[in-house]
């Protein structure tokens, strides 16, 4: 038998992103899922660009503030302690608004942890 408590705040966040992103699966010792923490303040983007999976489900539980996600139907508004499910196939686009009043954070988990599932999406080609 295996345990962990992860210290979130403890896990350097990732360089490069349009908001803070903490990745907590290797420091948990998950290898069949991917956990991570965001942060966003008003005007961040959660993921790199709007997208969608092959294969991996992902759920997106907020923990405060408000998240908001595009998708080709609508736009989702998700408040506090509600949760965001997405199967795969299905295009996304999470954020939190410049309009925003205060900084939305998550976790996200996605099952499998496949390595190059994710592709980017262009709503605009959907039009055509």
């Amino acid at each position: 038998m295996s345990y962990r408590v992860v210290e979130t705040e403890t896990v350097e966040a990732e360089p490069d992103r349009p908001c803070t992103l903490r990745r907590l699966s290797e420091r948990a010792g998950l290898e069949r899922m991917a956990v991570n923490r965001f942060e966003a303040d008003p005007g961040e983007q959660v993921p790199l660009a709007y997208h969608y999976h092959d294969e991996q489900e992902e759920a997106f539980f907020v923990l405060s503030g408000t998240l908001h996600v595009e998708t080709p139907a609508e736009e989702y508004v998700v408040p506090a302690g509600s949760l965001f499910a997405v199967e795969p196939g299905s295009p996304q686009r999470a954020f939190n608004p410049a309009d925003a009043d205060e900084r939305v954070e998550l976790v996200a988990v996605g099952a499998p942890a496949v390595s190059g599932d994710a592709h980017a999406y262009d709503p605009d080609e959907d039009e055509t």
